[in-house]
């Protein structure tokens, strides 16, 4: 699989909350085994948009568009914020 790159603002988002280096690690994780346990890969609804999400952290979460062998990512978030 292939990812295109971080845009601007998702670089921001990591280096504010200094997970540069736990990102990196479960990209490559992600890149090469799609389904590894650590990654705790899940496809959210509506399903046909090919939309998932893999855990950068206990507290982070990395949301991505899935197209073939293409990885877009789109979005990085607290996963508990309210």
């Amino acid at each position: 699989m292939q990812q295109k790159n971080l845009n601007k603002r998702l670089k921001k988002y990591l280096a504010d909350h200094q997970i540069e280096k736990k990102f990196d690690k479960q990209l490559k994780l992600l890149l090469t085994n799609f389904r590894h346990p650590s990654l705790n890969t899940e496809r959210l609804e509506p399903k046909h948009f090919n939309l998932y999400s893999f855990r950068i952290d206990k507290k982070y979460r990395a949301t991505f568009l899935l197209y073939e062998d293409l990885i877009v990512i789109v979005r990085i978030t607290d996963h508990y914020q309210k």
